[in-house]
């Protein structure tokens, strides 16, 4: 444990923080805070950062709801830097998106192991937003929730037959239905890091619940 006193803040009287998500590893956010943004962090264990464009004190999460809870904070080798670990109560980035940090300069070498589902998220996010024509997430999210939700449906039924069949057409249909999912919680506004919170939540009981039969 240091001394918060032998950070090293800036001739602003700021220290760069970043938010990493605590269950990913995903960087969410790169802001600023000043000694009393930092008190409130670890009093309150939310993150609290100072706005260079308002002047003004952040407690993010404040207006939309989606605040960052403080897991840990770490400062690096010439303490002039900050890492927050956090648990997002939503999508980090005022966008809508999980994470700030979505705009590609250089691509990764593309490959399998570059999947993931948060980056499928952030992908039919962006077709939301943008819209292009002749893609069929498009197609869907113009068609509406009522399609949306039709697809879903057909899909599941989908995986029903495909596992009276075959461990391979299971596969191919559990991943279609997990696609139509992902549309409909860009749809309903519904995050990956809502899924894992609740999924999250469950297991915590679950967890208790055992405690309380093993005594």
């Amino acid at each position: 444990m240091i001394d918060v006193n032998a950070l090293k803040f800036d001739q602003n009287g700021l220290i760069p923080a970043i938010c990493q998500d605590r269950q990913t590893g995903e960087v969410l956010v790169l802001a600023y805070m000043n000694r009393e943004s930092l008190e409130i962090t670890l009093e309150k264990k939310l993150a609290c950062f100072y706005s260079r464009s308002r002047q003004s004190l952040w407690l993010k999460g404040e207006t939309s709801g989606n605040y960052l809870h403080v897991d840990s904070v770490t400062a690096d080798c010439d303490m002039d830097a900050l890492i927050l670990k956090v648990d997002p109560d939503g999508p980090a980035c005022h966008t809508g998106a999980t994470s700030c940090f979505f705009n590609t300069i250089v691509e990764p070498e593309k490959g399998d192991d570059e999947f993931t589902m948060d980056g499928l998220y952030e992908l039919l996010l962006s077709r939301k937003e943008l819209m292009p024509e002749g893609s069929y997430t498009t197609y869907l999210f113009q068609k509406g929730l009522d399609k949306i939700l039709k697809k879903v449906g057909e899909e599941t039924t989908e995986v029903i037959v495909g596992a009276k069949n075959s461990r391979e057409e299971t596969v191919y249909e559990i991943a279609d239905l997990a696609y139509h999912v992902m549309v409909l919680m860009v749809e309903m506004g519904i995050t990956p890091g809502d899924i894992r919170e609740e999924l999250k939540g469950r297991h915590v009981i679950d967890k208790k619940v055992k405690q309380e039969k093993m005594k």
